[in-house]
Order: structure tokens, then C-alpha cells, then sequence
């Protein structure tokens, strides 16, 4: 069986699955294509309001298949430039999704399956489940975007230990650093990350969009730009019919329904 990217749905969330049968749930470019149109498709379908990616057989991801870079030694540079170019489209794609994505983590989470992880917005974890950058190990350097989230999550000095030494992280210690959102019983990393996108589904879909951007922003914006994103984007909300059924539903002490 070959490496792809299985797509279903649980009501309101898009749920992607790695499956890679033998290797893992190894990365491959297939998955990469997929994932991109997939994360098209929930961002044009507004019945869609969360995305979960997970990975088959409670295990998230392996990295990037040795075999296969192998292979790709025999080949131009420019072919694993491009296949790295397909990954980062991917790890982008996420990035822009306007719709809350969450990693459902069990097992492990290595290489650019960690990277993958990374560039969700929240990351459920089981407990005994182990995040590792083992590129040093083979001597590769990190893609996937790796190296600019730990630096950016993490204190310089745990993100030099993260992927200077490659080795395993556990779980608990990544929560405690507040990289993982959530550690689970093994085995419920699925069933949580599904709950949880239920209760990000009843909240209002532009604002958890605007409020998606605000957050990509504002690591690269002056604190007086932000203002002025935030601003816009508050004035923006006010006059959104989100937020007249937000308001309205406080108001009158229910629900809010959006559509």
C-alpha cells in the first residue's frame, strides 16, 4: 500500500489522516499535494469549522522516509529541493487555513512529522507519546519550518537541546514548556482532538479566523501595527453577523447559533 492522505469528516470537522501501511506513516509528496487541496477545500466549505490531522494505527508520523531521501541522493539536488518546496506549500497551508487545526498526536511524532505537528494551532498528545528531531542523528538539518517554531516557542536554550541532540522529548515535558496543549490517555488523543474541535465548531467562524490572523501577525508586527490589525479586525467583527448573533445571544441569555 502506498503513502497517502486520508480525508473524512465528524460533523463540522475535516479529519486528515496520514496513512503510510509499514513505514510509520511516513511522509511522502503525495501527502503533501493532498493535504494542500484537502485544507482548500475546508477553507471554501463552511459546513467545515475545525480540521484534526492525526496519523493511522496510533501513530502520527515517522518524518521523512530514509529510503526514499536515499534514492533522491542519486538524483539532481533540485529533486529533494522541490520535495521540500511541496512539504513547506503544505506547512503553509495549515499555517493560512482560516479554520482552527488541531494534531491529534499518539505514539510519535519525529522529524517533519514533528514539524507537522508544529504547525498546527493546538496539539493533543497521548501521554506516552514522544516528539523527536533526529536529524542531527543522520546527519540532516531540520525542514518543515522545525527550527523557526521551536526558536520561536521555546527558549533558546531547550530548542538548542531539542535539535542539537535529537533526542526524544516526552510529551509532559513539551506541555510543560506549553508546546502541547493537551496529554491524554494513550489511545484518546483522537477522540479529545474531535471533542475539542466540536466546541471550537459552536464558536463564531469569522472570529476565530481574524483572530487566527492577528495571531500569525504578530510576531513579525510593531506593537503599533498590531493595534491597528486589532482594530481593524474588531470593527470588522462588530459589523459581522457573527457578532450581532454573539451579542444579541448574550444579551438574551442563549446559545448563539452561527451560520
Amino acid at each position: 500500500m502506498s503513502a497517502e492522505l486520508l480525508a473524512s469528516r465528524r460533523e463540522a470537522t475535516l479529519i486528515l489522516t496520514l496513512s503510510n501501511p509499514g513505514a510509520k506513516n511516513a511522509l511522502h509528496p503525495d501527502m503533501y499535494a493532498a493535504g494542500i487541496e484537502a485544507l482548500s477545500t475546508a477553507e471554501r466549505d463552511h459546513a467545515i469549522r475545525a480540521v484534526v490531522i492525526t496519523g493511522a494505527d496510533n501513530f502520527f508520523c515517522a518524518g521523512g522516509n530514509l529510503n526514499r531521501l536515499l534514492a533522491n541522493r542519486e538524483q539532481d539536488p533540485s529533486v529533494q529541493a522541490e520535495s521540500i518546496n511541496q512539504l513547506h506549500n503544505w506547512i503553509e497551508a495549515i499555517r493560512d487555513c482560516p479554520k482552527p487545526v488541531i494534531a491529534a498526536v499518539e505514539g510519535a511524532a519525529a522529524g517533519a512529522g514533528f514539524s507537522l505537528a508544529l504547525a498546527c494551532d493546538l496539539i493533543v498528545s497521548g501521554a506516552s507519546t514522544k516528539f523527536v528531531m533526529a536529524y542531527v542523528k543522520v546527519g540532516l538539518t531540520p525542514d518543515g519550518g522545525a527550527s523557526w517554531f521551536l526558536s520561536r516557542a521555546l527558549p533558546r536554550q531547550l530548542a538548542s537541546e531539542i535539535i542539537m541532540e535529537g533526542k526524544a522529548v516526552s510529551a509532559a515535558r513539551l506541555q510543560q514548556s506549553g508546546l502541547v496543549n493537551r496529554v491524554v490517555p494513550d489511545g484518546h488523543a483522537l477522540s479529545d482532538a474531535l471533542d475539542w474541535s466540536d466546541e471550537l465548531a459552536a464558536l463564531s467562524p469569522n472570529a476565530l479566523e481574524n483572530i487566527k490572523s492577528l495571531l500569525r501577525e504578530a510576531p513579525v508586527n510593531t506593537l503599533p501595527q498590531h493595534f491597528e490589525a486589532e482594530k481593524q479586525k474588531f470593527v470588522e467583527s462588530l459589523h459581522h453577523a457573527d457578532g450581532l448573533e454573539g451579542i444579541t445571544a448574550f444579551l438574551e441569555k442563549r446559545k448563539p447559533h452561527y451560520r
